[in-house]
Protein backbone atom coordinates (compact mmCIF):
# COMPACT_ATOMS: atom_id res chain seq x y z
CA UNK A 1 0.00 0.00 0.00
CA UNK A 2 3.03 2.61 -0.65
CA UNK A 3 2.70 4.78 -3.03
CA UNK A 4 4.60 4.54 -6.44
CA UNK A 5 7.63 6.04 -6.87
CA UNK A 6 7.60 8.42 -9.55
CA UNK A 7 9.67 7.58 -12.61
CA UNK A 8 12.64 9.54 -13.24
CA UNK A 9 13.01 10.99 -17.07
CA UNK A 10 15.72 9.48 -19.33
CA UNK A 11 18.66 10.87 -20.68
CA UNK A 12 17.34 10.85 -24.18
CA UNK A 13 14.29 12.93 -23.06
CA UNK A 14 16.74 15.48 -20.62
CA UNK A 15 19.50 15.85 -23.70
CA UNK A 16 16.13 16.20 -26.15
CA UNK A 17 14.46 19.05 -23.87
CA UNK A 18 17.64 21.30 -23.38
CA UNK A 19 18.34 21.18 -27.50
CA UNK A 20 14.85 22.03 -28.02
CA UNK A 21 15.04 24.90 -25.24
CA UNK A 22 18.05 26.36 -26.71
CA UNK A 23 17.35 26.14 -30.37
CA UNK A 24 13.93 27.69 -29.54
CA UNK A 25 16.00 30.80 -27.75
CA UNK A 26 18.70 31.31 -29.87
CA UNK A 27 16.29 31.26 -32.86
CA UNK A 28 13.81 33.82 -31.16
CA UNK A 29 17.39 35.64 -30.05
CA UNK A 30 18.77 35.95 -33.75
CA UNK A 31 15.28 36.64 -34.83
CA UNK A 32 15.24 39.68 -32.52
CA UNK A 33 17.93 40.93 -33.45
CA UNK A 34 17.82 40.85 -37.62
CA UNK A 35 14.46 42.56 -36.95
CA UNK A 36 14.35 45.77 -39.21
CA UNK A 37 13.31 47.73 -36.07
CA UNK A 38 15.03 50.16 -33.99
CA UNK A 39 17.77 48.76 -31.17
CA UNK A 40 14.79 50.28 -28.43
CA UNK A 41 12.02 47.91 -29.93
CA UNK A 42 14.61 45.09 -30.38
CA UNK A 43 16.18 45.79 -26.62
CA UNK A 44 12.18 45.48 -25.57
CA UNK A 45 11.37 42.39 -27.25
CA UNK A 46 15.02 40.83 -25.59
CA UNK A 47 13.49 41.45 -22.48
CA UNK A 48 10.02 40.39 -23.15
CA UNK A 49 11.41 37.33 -24.54
CA UNK A 50 14.14 37.20 -20.82
CA UNK A 51 10.86 37.88 -19.00
CA UNK A 52 8.65 34.87 -20.45
CA UNK A 53 11.78 32.31 -19.95
CA UNK A 54 11.95 33.25 -16.59
CA UNK A 55 8.53 33.26 -15.75
CA UNK A 56 7.84 29.74 -17.28
CA UNK A 57 11.07 28.33 -15.24
CA UNK A 58 9.25 29.69 -12.24
CA UNK A 59 5.65 28.54 -13.59
CA UNK A 60 7.31 24.58 -13.28
CA UNK A 61 9.08 25.09 -10.28
CA UNK A 62 5.79 25.96 -8.19
CA UNK A 63 3.85 23.60 -9.95
CA UNK A 64 6.59 20.97 -8.90
CA UNK A 65 6.85 22.13 -5.45
CA UNK A 66 2.80 22.18 -4.95
CA UNK A 67 2.91 18.17 -6.41
CA UNK A 68 5.77 17.57 -3.73
CA UNK A 69 3.80 18.59 -1.14
CA UNK A 70 0.53 16.76 -2.26
CA UNK A 71 2.79 13.44 -2.56
CA UNK A 72 4.28 14.19 1.08
CA UNK A 73 0.55 14.71 2.75
CA UNK A 74 -0.89 11.46 0.72
CA UNK A 75 2.24 9.76 2.53
CA UNK A 76 1.43 11.29 6.02
CA UNK A 77 -2.24 10.51 5.46
CA UNK A 78 -1.79 7.07 4.24
CA UNK A 79 0.78 6.36 7.63
CA UNK A 80 -1.87 7.62 10.05
CA UNK A 81 -4.01 5.07 8.60
CA UNK A 82 -1.41 2.31 8.83
CA UNK A 83 -0.98 3.09 12.07
CA UNK A 84 -4.47 3.31 13.20
CA UNK A 85 -5.13 0.02 11.08
CA UNK A 86 -2.29 -1.93 12.85
CA UNK A 87 -3.23 -0.75 16.54
CA UNK A 88 -7.12 -1.71 15.99
CA UNK A 89 -8.06 -4.43 17.20
CA UNK A 90 -11.50 -5.43 16.63
CA UNK A 91 -11.97 -8.62 18.90
CA UNK A 92 -10.73 -6.54 22.22
CA UNK A 93 -13.83 -6.13 24.22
Amino acid sequence: MTAPVPQKTTAAFFIQSALSFGISIVGVGVGIAYLPVDAWMRAFLGLGLLYTVTSAFTLAKVIRDQQDSATVVQRVDQARLDRILTEHDPFRG
